[in-house]
């Protein structure tokens, strides 16, 4: 190779040297840049609730094929008065179709294990009766919202229902009597909704949302106080055996009382709320008090012979 031809050759391994070079420090300050502002603006870390694993007593108690009812005095406030009445719940596991999201009619590797919830209220407004039933179906495993809430309310001027679907988002339809309220269908974002926390209580109540939330007030109470379908700021306690939501915008307090120890028996409730519209409405407490549990398939109960099951629950 001719000297030319070699003063060539170094000056291209030169310059090849000084381009590598060049490149990883602008390599370096990118890193140090991208560094400085990951410390700077931290990206958020979605953790995902661990899921729920029955232990033995849990099997032996749930999935022994009956429900645990259980019946209490009710006293319900409801136009500015206190009303004597029944409530019932009924707490029953089932498998569930997460799509057509109800009970699955046969096993499936794909079905859903459900805590259902129903819990009912009878009471009297003067001449004419009310009604009321709100059910609730929320996943054993504990790790996303209740699959599906409805209620229904039937009296003399006439009845409504509420069903919500968790889909993508909440879907929510609606019917009632009422024309500002007559048949409605829509959607709303995701949020804890007041109904599950029942059956959250009774599979982990440790697992129950403490603090500042964002929830939704039963569908119950959305109904009878006629308050838009929405999550409201909560905020929830748990001291002792006691546990606390309270809405600040509604000025409405919910203390639920349950057992400590497995299975988390619930003894009563008391809500406090408006009993009227307007700044002025004095407020009123609707209050639970436990008469008595049964353990059992009452689905089968059904002759004359089982209404003094009724009497045992202390049922007129």
């Amino acid at each position: 190779m001719n000297n030319s031809l070699k003063g060539l050759a170094v000056f291209v391994s030169f310059m090849c040297a000084l381009v590598i070079a060049i490149s990883c420090k602008e390599e370096l300050a990118i890193k140090g840049n991208d560094a400085n502002i990951a410390s700077a603006e931290p990206t958020p870390i979605k953790v995902s609730t661990p899921e729920f694993k029955p232990n033995k007593d849990f099997n032996d108690y749930w999935y022994a094929g009956e429900a645990e009812i259980t019946s209490y005095k009710l006293e319900q406030a409801r136009y500015g008065e206190i009303r004597q009445g029944t409530a019932v719940m009924v707490f029953v596991t089932e498998d569930f179709l997460p799509e057509k999201q109800v009970k699955a009619d046969n096993y499936s590797k794909d079905n859903v294990s459900i805590l259902k919830l129903n819990a009912t209220k009878n009471f009297n407004t003067g001449i004419y009766p009310y009604s009321i039933m709100q059910s609730t179906f929320f996943p054993v495993a504990n790790n996303q919202h209740a699959i599906k809430v409805s209620a229904s309310i039937q009296e003399w001027c006439g009845h409504a229902y509420t069903q919500l679907n968790n889909r993508d988002n909440f879907e929510v339809t609606t019917h009632s009597y009422f024309q500002s309220e007559a048949d409605q269908n829509f959607n709303i974002e995701k949020a804890i909704t007041e109904n599950e926390i029942w059956t959250q209580l009774r599979i982990n109540p440790n697992a129950l949302p403490m603090g500042k939330t964002m929830m939704i007030p039963s569908l119950e109470f959305i109904r009878l106080r006629h308050i838009p379908f929405k999550a409201y700021e909560a905020n929830t306690t748990l001291k002792g055996n006691v546990y606390t939501i309270y809405y600040p915008e509604l000025n409405r307090r919910l203390n639920i009382k349950f057992n400590l120890e497995f299975p988390y028996e619930i003894y009563g409730w008391n809500e406090t709320s408006p009993s009227g519209y307007g700044p002025n409405a004095n407020l009123l407490t609707t209050r639970a008090e436990k008469l008595k549990t049964i353990k059992s398939a009452y689905w089968g109960k059904n002759s004359n012979a089982d209404e003094s099951l009724r009497e045992t629950l202390k049922l007129k």
